[in-house]
């Protein structure tokens, strides 16, 4: 049995191809850890609070040392690091915007980075802490990405895979829902994706 944390951050709503992706992962890993727990967190929806100068400074303060108003102002980071350390899988639903990610996955990652929590300083620089989890991600986008003149703008795979590894998050496979607004592609461009999911 297993805790999900499926993330969504698709401005589409039932629309999202990234959310169907998303959810058709969940249901793999359902089907392969039977009464597993679900836990699914929009993003987009809670108008997750971007980082400003108070929080980020209440970063570095020990928590005993904490007034009431900064431990009211570090509590939804604290709350979104708990959520993160209590999943065994994390889906991240991750639509191509502009080349990138959307701001509300942005700011999750900002309060999920917490030196001292999630990731360390060793002997030979940065130490993720943040290990032992799966990570899928649910990539959505108009064009094609994987490959061809496309794959040198997206910076939505290698940035989740670069910046969630330095977290410690090392085992993560993207699953594409790519060429959606491609004529001769986005016909079959869902039924291509879900039929690539395998849930090692």
């Amino acid at each position: 049995m297993k805790h999900i944390l499926h993330l969504i951050s698709s401005l589409q709503g039932k629309g999202s191809h990234s959310i169907q992706l998303g959810q058709a992962i969940v249901e793999k890993i359902q089907e392969k850890y039977p009464g597993s727990t679900l836990e699914e967190l929009n993003l987009v929806d809670i108008e997750i609070p971007h980082l400003n100068p108070a929080v980020l400074r209440t970063f570095f303060i020990p928590g005993d040392q904490l007034t009431e108003e900064e431990k009211e102002s570090i509590r939804f980071s604290d709350e979104m690091v708990k959520q993160l350390l209590a999943a065994d899988i994390i889906v991240i639903g991750a639509p191509l915007y502009n080349f990138t990610i959307h701001t509300s996955l942005k700011a999750w990652i900002d309060h999920i980075t917490r030196a001292g929590i999630t990731f360390g300083y060793g002997e030979n620089g940065p130490v993720g802490k943040v290990t032992g989890k799966k990570v899928y991600v649910a990539m959505s986008s108009g064009g094609v990405y994987s490959e061809g003149p496309g794959k040198a703008n997206d910076f939505v795979a290698p940035y989740l895979n670069a910046f969630l590894g330095f977290l410690g998050m090392t085992d993560l496979t993207v699953f594409r829902a790519e060429g959606l607004k491609v004529p001769g592609v986005k016909e079959y461009a869902m039924e291509k994706a879900i039929d690539s999911i395998r849930i090692d």
